[in-house]
């Protein structure tokens, strides 16, 4: 098991050392969420705007691992922070085809309300596409996944556990260093 741990750290980063190199960029998303709460039946469904500011390490047309800070408009809003492994493909066309996976965590923020902010975390699937525009730039279109878990509150007040499916499309613009 000992070498099983020593191995993935090594495996990863010798994917990324040759060539790689940091990006930075900014990404506007549009989301459909559907929350179900613990003990109820109903589904509500809404929409979200999400601002996402992001650095990574790695290739365009290999892999990286991207951090990234969210901004989510919404009723109350949201602020998260994720982490992703991305593969993309190289084969040869003017696009970089990926997919990626990650998890995060975030925070629903209640203050306006006066109630308890909540905690959630999430696990992330997506794909998309980078299109270069040159060395140092490159555009991005991609879908996403998320399922969001809320922290369990003490059900005397009247709040209790839900889970959100979130399906998010989104654009934007790398810079790479």
């Amino acid at each position: 098991m000992k070498k099983i741990a020593l191995f993935i750290p090594l495996f990863f980063s010798s994917l990324l050392f040759g060539e790689s190199q940091i990006y930075m960029g900014t990404s506007y998303g549009y989301s459909n969420v559907s929350t179900k709460y613990a003990n109820s039946t109903v589904e509500e469904t809404y929409s979200e705007d999400t601002v996402r500011i992001k650095a990574g390490y790695g290739q365009r047309e290999a892999y990286a691992v991207e951090f990234s800070m969210e901004y989510i408009e919404s009723q109350p809003k949201k602020y998260a922070f994720d982490i992703s492994v991305i593969k993309a493909f190289d084969w040869g066309i003017y696009v970089n085809p990926y997919i990626k996976a990650g998890f995060g965590a975030g925070i629903l923020d209640n203050r306006e309300n006066e109630d308890k902010s909540l905690t959630y975390g999430s696990f992330n699937l997506g794909t998309g596409l980078f299109i270069p525009m040159g060395k140092h730039f490159d555009f991005e279109l991609a879908y996403e996944y998320k399922n969001r878990s809320y922290q369990k509150v003490n059900e005397l007040d009247g709040t209790e556990s839900r889970t959100s499916h979130v399906n998010m499309f989104y654009s934007g613009i790398n810079v790479r260093f």
